[in-house]
């Protein structure tokens, strides 16, 4: 019988619940539940039959959302649903749709209409812990091949990456950086630094069209070598352009997750929020750089909007030389094929 996903959170949690949708297909059919947002970068993956799109904030709001949603869900007559996301509303909308069997966290908010309850390991990568809601709380651990995320550019993304990369001429490596989050506290303000600090490299800025005037701030410290693609690739052609590059560099956001999906080496700069929060890079020789011995830090789960504090030490004291020197050290270890 098929299997049932409900994944309606941050586009990294959706990218990082491909090992949980992955371990299901093997057993049985699966459909996901998604934003539409989490549709376009779950598009193409062989091991979800169906996406099931949930707009939560817009034409699906409210409980009448819930109730024209649950209707569509108890057609494909699911043996089970996986509460990859534990708000109430999604607990509801699996009891709605009259799934039997409803498996999530014990420590989600829609615990309680749950039938079966896994536990929440913070000392565990997040994409093992919604891997481990199919696979149970007594399987061994996994190797890491089994929790590295997978993601399907196709044709489409591959044209739109080959158009852009003919505007930037040949030359040194390819890395890519990803200067933006919409956690305010999440950015590292020494980007430009380190493009200027790097003259061998050439740099693609990955990026929403919220991000052109960091692009545009990179370009005037690279001139000639910085390729500005904000803006201008969907989220599957990012992950193609990042799947390119020889080493990308990024906050703690979702382009570390990107990378993770296409196997691209990362170094993620990690301020407010640390690595054992559990959403650190999977890509094989990916590493994690901060300001140790803050004991401010960390300080948010996500990262504030500003500095509790007011002195940001966590990310401005991070010195671009420390940053280049391990994207150089990546680069001549692990060059790109």
């Amino acid at each position: 019988m098929p299997s049932l996903v409900i994944q309606t959170s941050f586009l990294g949690d959706t990218i990082l619940s491909t090992p949980l949708i992955a371990a299901l297909a093997h057993a049985g059919p699966v459909d996901v539940v998604v934003t539409p947002l989490g549709a376009t970068i779950l598009r193409g993956n062989p091991a979800v039959r169906e996406l099931v799109v949930y707009d939560k904030r817009g034409v699906d709001a409210g409980l009448r959302g819930i109730r024209r949603l649950a209707r569509r869900l108890r057609a494909g007559g699911y043996d089970a649903a996986y509460l990859a996301q534990g708000s109430l509303r999604s607990a509801v909308l699996a009891r709605a749709a009259h799934i039997g069997r409803r498996v999530g966290f014990d420590t989600s908010a829609g615990r309680a209409l749950y039938t079966e309850r896994v536990h929440y390991r913070r000392d565990a990568h997040h994409a093992e812990r919604l891997w481990r809601l199919a696979a149970g709380d007594d399987a061994p651990s996994p190797e890491a091949a089994t929790l590295r995320p997978h993601l399907y550019p196709g044709d489409t993304e591959r044209a739109a990456v080959d158009a852009l990369l003919a505007e930037l001429p040949d030359g040194g490596p390819l890395v890519a950086v990803a200067p933006g989050s919409i956690w305010g506290t999440k950015r590292w303000p020494h980007v430009a630094a380190l493009v200027s600090a790097l003259e061998e490299v050439r740099f693609v800025v990955i990026g929403s069209a919220e991000d052109a005037a960091h692009a545009e701030t990179l370009a005037s410290a690279g001139p000639g070598r910085v390729l500005d693609a904000t803006g201008r690739l969907s989220l599957l052609a990012s992950a193609e352009m990042i799947r390119r590059c020889a080493v990308l560099v990024a906050n703690d956001s979702a382009p570390t997750h990107l990378a993770s999906g296409v196997g691209t080496p990362t170094l993620t700069i990690f301020g407010p929020t640390v690595p054992a929060f559990g959403f650190g890079p999977l890509a094989p020789h990916s590493e994690a750089i901060g300001v140790e011995g803050l004991a401010c830090r960390p300080c948010h789960p996500h990262g504030p909007r500003e500095c509790p504090l007011g002195h940001f030490a966590c990310m401005r004291t991070l010195e671009p030389s420390r940053v280049a020197a391990r994207v150089r050290n990546l680069l001549s270890t692990y060059p790109a094929p």
